[in-house]
């Protein structure tokens, strides 16, 4: 048995010294890596057969592998058998499932949001509805990520959910299904004749999606005057999606990005291919901190070629290109294999993984370091910290008390007694929080717990522990104990100060029980800043066209 094992770790740890076409390593690199492979042999061999209590070989080997990745990037991650539903999910945007968004609250488990025609919403779950149970278990004690993969499944299989709504419980089977997220949630016509796409996610056919959006609004629309394509929180994905979408709007044959890494038969040069839709309409593209990878070859290939103008604020930075490769026991790897470079030849990578600080986190590429790039115009950009934009709109951060709603659950309860009282709301774009509506929240939380800490309240406690322990406190307790007062009663009118702000919340989440996340999209376009100012920018035609020049 002993000598089973160990030629078969063998046999599978020697496979990686095969020498890859375009690679030439060292002699002593190859000798480098033979020896420690030898040694994590014997030593796991050694820790299995002699450890004190039984080792689990699988979970021992995948945590090693984890902990050896980290080191890496966060982007090289390998997948087990048991993974391969997650990874179809990310790469294709689509699982076997019944298609609804769940959470917990407290010990229990909620339906958040049914997508819309999917086997949640055609078999009448409802937001709010509670699960007790998934095939007859208990979802008692159960964590939200347990009730998630226990309703996951092949598609074609049944899944029998327990649920609750309104104190009666009852049973509904559902065909689980290839659950497909659409990468294009919304699209339309904004005031100003201007067309909008929002792209979640650069998944199979998401070019193409974006393209008969694209299309449909200009047939429908002929006299439409400028694009916005919105990809804020989108977190990249397939890199021939995005070539292909930069594809609309600059001509074919354009070098859209190249890839550079250390085996060179992988690196590649991506060129447009088709026929472009438009290379005249003037274009925007909203951007964000969390825009990344493919979002940042696509709005950073479009500023490099003066096609566009980026609003918002500056991106993530990932600058680079991951492949996922076989590995055996039908297990993979999603590896990090080369940085990526658009046309004006700088690559946006922000964080330097190939170098540590004292406390082992990786660090942001210094300024020293940046590179002067320009674009076709000779406008000056810069790589090594994402893409920043032409015309930059300060990010909203939300308030304390707005979190406080969101995380103890007020909005999303209330709605649920909202959706039994108003059978029917207005169209999105004509649907607002009236004042009737907002005092009915207000009432609402009278009796229910949304108190949180502010930064100014740490503040002084922390400022009353540093007066204590200096002995200072007696002289300032009085002057401590006002300010307290004073800000005690200034939070009291919070629900009023933050009001703007809660009744966006409260009309996102009223939207999407009637219109799903379509029509949450569309009824916040009329007060987004950044789709203003784009429609702002797209309207000025001076503007634009001062905007792309140098």
């Amino acid at each position: 048995m002993y000598k089973k094992i160990t030629v078969t770790l063998l046999v599978l740890m020697t496979v990686g010294l095969m020498p890859v076409k375009g690679q030439n390593p060292s002699t002593d690199r190859s000798f480098e890596l033979s020896k420690n492979l030898e040694i994590f042999s014997r030593l796991y061999q050694t820790l299995y057969f002699n450890y004190v209590d039984d080792v689990d070989p699988g979970a021992t080997m995948k945590k090693a592998i984890d902990a050896m990745l980290s080191s890496l990037d966060p982007y090289t991650v390998y997948y087990p058998e048991s993974d391969m539903e997650d990874v179809k999910l990310q790469l294709l945007g689509q699982y076997g499932g019944i298609g609804a968004l769940i959470h917990q609250e407290g010990d229990k488990i909620y339906v958040s949001e049914p997508y819309k025609d999917l086997p949640a919403d055609k078999a009448g779950l409802r937001a709010g509805d509670r699960i007790l149970a998934v095939n007859g278990e208990s979802t008692e004690g159960k964590s939200n990520a347990d009730v998630s993969s226990a309703m996951r499944g092949q598609a074609g299989t049944t899944v029998t959910l327990k649920l609750e709504r309104d104190g009666k419980s009852f049973e509904r089977t559902i065909t689980r299904a290839e659950i497909k997220l659409p990468n294009v949630p919304y699209s339309g016509m904004l005031p100003g004749n201007i067309g909008y796409v929002k792209l979640d996610e650069f998944t199979q056919d998401a070019a193409k999606n974006v393209r008969e959006a694209f299309v449909k609004l200009k047939r429908d629309h002929p006299d439409m005057e400028g694009f916005i394509l919105d990809l804020r929180n989108n977190g990249g994905g397939l890199m021939n999606e995005a070539v292909d979408l930069v594809n609309l709007f600059v001509r074919k044959g354009q070098l859209i990005v190249e890839t550079k890494g250390k085996v060179s038969a992988k690196n590649t040069k991506n060129y447009t291919h088709l026929n472009p839709e438009d290379t005249e309409i003037p274009v925007a593209v909203l951007i964000n901190a969390y825009s990344a990878s493919a979002s940042e070859i696509t709005a950073g290939s479009l500023q490099d070629l003066d096609r566009a103008v980026i609003v918002g604020s500056r991106s993530y930075g990932k600058g680079l290109v991951q492949n996922v490769l076989p590995l055996v026991y039908n297990s993979q790897m999603k590896i990090t294999v080369s940085k990526y470079y658009i046309p004006s030849g700088r690559c946006i990578q922000a964080i330097d993984y190939s170098h540590r600080d004292e406390n082992g986190r990786a660090v942001k590429v210094p300024d020293s370091l940046k590179t002067a790039f320009h674009t076709a115009n000779g406008r000056v950009v810069y790589d090594g910290f994402g893409i920043e934009p032409d015309i930059e709109v300060e990010p909203q951060y939300i308030s304390p008390l707005a979190g406080t709603l969101i995380s103890k659950f007020h909005i999303f309860n209330y709605v649920n007694k909202f959706v039994k009282e108003h059978p029917t709301i207005d169209a999105p774009d004509k649907f607002r929080i009236t004042d009737a509506i907002y005092n009915d929240f207000v009432q609402y939380l009278s009796d229910k717990d949304y108190s949180y800490p502010t930064e100014t309240e740490e503040m002084l406690k922390g400022l009353r522990d540093a007066a204590k322990e200096e002995n200072y406190l007696e002289a300032l307790s009085a002057d401590l104990d006002a300010l307290e007062a004073k800000l005690k009663k200034d939070k009291s009118d919070d629900l009023n100060k933050f009001r703007s702000e809660i009744s966006d919340l409260l009309k996102a989440e009223i939207l999407v029980r009637y219109y799903y996340a379509a029509g949450r999209l569309e009824g916040s376009l009329v007060t987004d800043p950044e789709v203003l100012k784009a429609v702002e920018v797209l309207k000025n035609k001076e503007l634009y066209q001062k905007t792309l020049k140098k």
